[in-house]
């Protein structure tokens, strides 16, 4: 009984301390509106301000699964070598469309989230963060790339 007592204890323990996964807010005061429409490039990419925000942003709502700084601990991908196949293309125009094919999938899957087979391997986020929030933390991103972008 000592042991079953011990064990929902330490289980209790572990949800506890997971902390709150209710999508935190993130205050984008001081950054453009960017109307309606769902853009496919980061607007925000070097954006100081908007690599402010987006820091704030990730660690609220992102690093639970995609670790500090994002530095994966293999919960969920890491973060940091989204554009890495973009990074060592020569030509300076086929880098910037592979970042903006980038930008693309990486907004269109943070709205819509992940299943398989059923199961939710990443929550929507539209409806619950807005697009400049979204946005923000692909800028943060983007600082945390694993290669430099030239």
């Amino acid at each position: 009984m000592g042991a079953l007592l011990c064990s929902l204890g330490a289980a209790g323990l572990a949800a506890w301390a997971h902390g709150d996964v209710t999508p935190q807010p993130i205050d984008t005061t001081g950054l453009p509106n960017l109307g309606e429409g769902w853009r496919t490039e980061n607007p925000f990419s070097g954006n100081e301000l908007a690599i402010k925000i987006g820091t704030s942003g990730f660690n609220q709502n992102c690093a639970r699964c995609h670790g500090l700084e994002a530095i994966s601990g293999g919960i969920a991908p890491d973060l940091r070598r989204l554009d890495n196949d973009c990074v060592g293309m020569p030509d300076a125009d086929q880098r910037k469309a592979c970042k903006t094919e980038m930008d693309e999938y990486f907004i269109t899957t943070v709205r819509h989230g992940r299943t398989r087979n059923g199961a939710v391997y990443m929550p929507p986020f539209e409806g619950v963060l807005s697009q400049e929030a979204l946005w923000t933390i692909k800028s943060y991103l983007e600082t945390r790339r694993e290669k430099p972008m030239p």
